[in-house]
């Protein structure tokens, strides 16, 4: 990432360290649109995390293919999420996106801070009164430049389906409807999200 883009996110970084600050195993959501920047966030936020650096699981490792946002979204909030508010082994069922099928299964020990980041993550966590919100935004141009060109050609024929998705999981969960904080990113150098 560029001076420029670690410059845009410190005062976002810090906005949510403080709000996570005093919880013993905090739960960060970091959600927006494809190409907002929430994967570089996520990132910023494991760098300047006191002590040991959180867990980070991204939502498009437990979605189901370019139109199961929702069901994905919904099972890690089961399989994860409720367990890591129990101080108990959390599941990750991966999806294999070049073989098109169910992956591997990750467990995550309890103990460490949490971050879930990707299109979803409100959902996945929607049970987690006391998770720490973050809604990550940008411009449509600048997002889907930054989309494409992170995926490099692999995104470009289920852009448009997955806006689709998209747009429907946000008429439903958007942060209108949800108090998160809220971060714009223009002109980020990509690093994911």
């Amino acid at each position: 990432m560029t001076d420029r883009g670690a410059l845009a996110l410190d005062p976002a970084v810090r906005a949510v360290l403080r709000a996570a600050a005093g919880r013993r195993h905090p739960l960060v959501l970091v959600d927006g649109p494809s190409g907002a920047g929430k994967s570089s966030l996520a990132a910023a936020l494991v760098e300047a995390w006191p002590g040991t650096a959180p867990e980070v699981v991204r939502v498009d490792e437990a979605i189901p293919g370019w139109r199961g946002l929702r069901r994905g979204a919904e099972r890690l909030g089961t399989s994860l999420v409720a367990p890591h508010a129990r101080r108990a082994t959390g599941v990750v069922h991966r999806w294999d996106w070049l073989a098109d099928r169910a992956g591997a299964v990750a467990r995550l020990r309890p103990g460490r801070a949490l971050v879930i980041e990707g299109c979803g993550a409100f959902l996945a966590g929607r049970d987690r009164p006391d998770a720490v919100r973050v809604w990550v935004d940008a411009p449509y141009a600048e997002r889907r430049r930054r989309a494409l060109a992170r995926d490099r050609g692999a995104f470009d024929p289920h852009w448009e389906g997955w806006e689709a998705d998209w747009r429907r999981y946000l008429g439903r969960l958007g942060p209108q409807r949800t108090r998160a904080l809220r971060v714009r990113l223009a002109r980020l150098e990509p690093r994911g999200g």
